[in-house]
């Protein structure tokens, strides 16, 4: 009877564990973009507004813009959004997010100095 109650504690603890991990997954995605400068990340109208709408991306971790590589990698909860989404929404900044063009509204509202 010990023997069964310790393999089912055991067992208990290894369940937690898994789901545990598992609900703490999440993705990184490298996304080509048209960032060319690191004053982007920075001035107000575009990098203060990039930062502020990308963290309210439903999902959304963290992200870090490499304006050499001209690229933003995302980490995001699948289970939350979708690389789709995020791409729509990088376009919604007026940044390019790989085949996703930038929106010409959002692209005309940037600082000259973050337009490509």
């Amino acid at each position: 009877m010990k023997n069964l109650k310790a393999l089912l504690v055991v067992l208990f603890i290894a369940f937690t564990t898994v789901v545990s991990a598992q609900n703490k997954k999440s993705e990184k995605a490298v996304i080509k973009t048209n960032i060319v400068c690191d004053h982007c990340k920075a001035c107000e109208t575009c990098g203060k507004m990039f930062q502020t709408e990308m963290l309210k991306v439903k999902g959304v971790k963290m992200y870090e813009l490499d304006e050499e590589k001209e690229t933003i990698t995302v980490y995001f909860n699948p289970k939350k959004t979708n690389l789709q989404d995020i791409k729509t929404a990088i376009s919604k900044l007026g940044f390019d997010a790989d085949e996703i063009k930038a929106d010409p509204i959002a692209y005309e509202n940037l600082d000259g100095c973050c337009k490509a």
